[in-house]
């Protein structure tokens, strides 16, 4: 009886060893199915981080990129303002240092204006005394002339008439007589003591004859009173003639007495340190 439990005992259990292997392996398949959907679904889930978490990277990478571009311009900004501050401030300094240069140059101007205008003042001045001196010594040439032949104050000087009642010329003539050499000797004294002075010669017919050959005559007369003023110590670069013909008569009519009259020589004498080079006329 006890054997036969015994052997019941021990088939019973040999019996049960298939089974229990059967069951334990399938808990080890369902063990390594689960264990595998839970590595799959770490995975997806680890897989889902990663993707975003490079997502996230990339979205930090664009902000940081952006950043620095912003960064960049800003900084591009602030360089480009400290530039225009740069030169905005040499351009002060540069309006400023041209503005002193202006000043400096403007108060020199002034300074230079104000000695020119004290300089022409004293050049005016000088030139009216000077004018008043030459003036003086007109005065004194006239008087001294005056006692010789009539003479007459211009624009320019004096003007001497030699006329009949100094120096008389025949008809159709230019030669000078003794008497009338003397006469240009005493004018001729006096002139040779001038210094700043020009002496012109004039000729004058009367109104016998054409008009060519009186100018020719007239011409002959001037010249022969300058010869001898020259031969007399007057200085011929200073001298000059000219014949006016029958021009400008003393006295009109056709009278002898008119026409002895006009037949004559002027001597116009002119300051030529007032009056540089004047045209040559009466």
């Amino acid at each position: 009886m006890n054997h036969l439990s015994e052997r019941n005992s021990k088939s019973g259990t040999e019996g049960d060893t298939p089974c229990r292997k059967k069951s334990w392996a399938s808990w080890a398949v369902l063990i390594a199915i689960l264990a595998l959907a839970a590595v799959g679904i770490l995975s997806f889930l680890v897989l889902s981080r990663l993707n975003q978490i490079g997502r996230e990277v990339t979205q930090l990478s664009a902000q940081v990129q952006q950043n620095n571009q912003n960064v960049a311009a800003a900084s591009e900004k602030a360089e480009s303002a400290l530039d225009r501050a740069s030169q905005a401030e040499q351009s002060a300094r540069q309006a400023a240092s041209e503005r002193d240069q202006a000043e400096k140059a403007k108060a020199q101007f002034q300074q230079q204006a104000q000695q020119a205008q004290q300089f022409a003042a004293e050049a005016q001045q000088k030139a009216e005394e000077y004018r008043k001196e030459r003036e003086a010594e007109l005065d004194r040439l006239q008087q001294a002339l005056g006692q010789i032949a009539t003479t007459r104050r211009t624009a320019l000087g004096l003007v001497m008439t030699l006329g009949s009642k100094s120096i008389r010329f025949d008809f159709d003539k230019s030669t000078l007589r003794p008497e009338d050499k003397q006469v240009l000797s005493r004018i001729a004294g006096i002139l040779s003591t001038l210094k700043g002075y020009h002496i012109y010669v004039y000729g004058y017919t009367d109104d016998i004859g054409t008009r060519e050959y009186n100018l020719k005559l007239s011409e002959r007369r001037a010249k022969a009173v300058y010869d001898y003023l020259v031969q007399n110590g007057l200085d011929p670069s200073i001298m000059s003639t000219k014949g006016f013909g029958e021009a400008d008569p003393l006295v009109p009519g056709s009278s002898p007495e008119a026409r002895a009259i006009n037949r004559r020589v002027e001597i116009g004498i002119v300051d030529s340190t007032i009056h540089p080079y004047p045209a040559l006329t009466r």
